[in-house]
């Protein structure tokens, strides 16, 4: 009798919770699984319009071309005519590289420099590195619910300009649907939004929407004409690289 009260009781608990999702997947295994499928890709390139919106005040659409392998990541932008050659380098060693025209020269960002923000827009330069999360956040479970997972993410780097990111996670491909920034002060700085869709056997961020809550201002980064695994060169990625594209 005893045996079958357990075997029910089982049996009852498989029916309401079937997967038992806060014991299955712990907080690094769903971090690693964002970072894999957002770095899935040999390489990646595609064409970015990035429009800068602020409520009262006309948007301001840029375009830059987007290339991408092996954690380095290169913008150049080339609209309006007046920042077109402005370009920056991220690379996987915590250096990012900025080239603008009337610099003459590529310049290093420093540490200090990364909460400023990427080229006008709402995101810093900190948020545009192109280190995995895993490498720059250690996670914690916070909740799961029918169709996420929520994540606590704590910089890793004292000199971060965050005290902590909530992500929200698909539940069933582990992309992001949103992260909420915090700062040093625990209030909520700024929220992005992901919109994700599957080409071919990849999935990529086909828009993301970065709203900086203090500033009422929104910048929102659409991809398009997106290629995979095209065999860019490494030269592609070079400092030398930013000032004059190679052919």
């Amino acid at each position: 009798m005893k045996a079958l009260t357990i075997v029910t009781t089982l049996f009852i608990l498989t029916l309401f919770f079937p997967a038992f999702p806060l014991k299955a997947q712990n907080a690094d295994e769903l971090l690693a699984k964002m970072d894999q499928l957002m770095n899935a890709p040999n390489d990646k390139q595609g064409i970015v319009e990035i429009t800068l919106i602020k409520k009262s005040e006309k948007e301001k659409v840029r375009e830059a071309q987007m290339m991408q392998k092996d954690g380095k990541r290169l913008y150049r932008y080339t609209q309006p005519e007046n920042q077109a050659g402005i370009a920056t380098l991220s690379l996987p060693d915590d250096v990012m590289w900025l080239y603008m025209p009337a610099f003459g020269k590529p310049k290093k960002i420093s540490l200090l420099a990364k909460s400023q923000a990427f080229t006008g827009t709402d995101f810093s330069y900190e948020d545009m590195e192109a280190k995995t999360y895993a490498e720059r956040y250690a996670p914690k479970l916070l909740e799961t619910n029918a169709d996420n997972y929520m994540l606590e993410l704590t910089p890793k780097d004292e000199k971060s300009d965050y005290s902590k990111i909530v992500l929200t996670q698909n539940k069933q491909y582990y992309y992001p649907e949103k992260m909420e920034y915090y700062d040093k002060g625990g209030d909520k700085r700024k929220e992005a939004t992901y919109i994700y869709q599957k080409i071919g056997k990849y999935w990529n961020a086909s828009e993301v929407v970065m709203t900086d809550l203090k500033k009422d201002h929104q910048t929102k980064i659409t991809m398009t004409d997106v290629k995979f695994d095209q065999g860019l060169s490494d030269d592609v990625f070079s400092v030398e690289n930013l000032e004059q594209p190679k052919e």
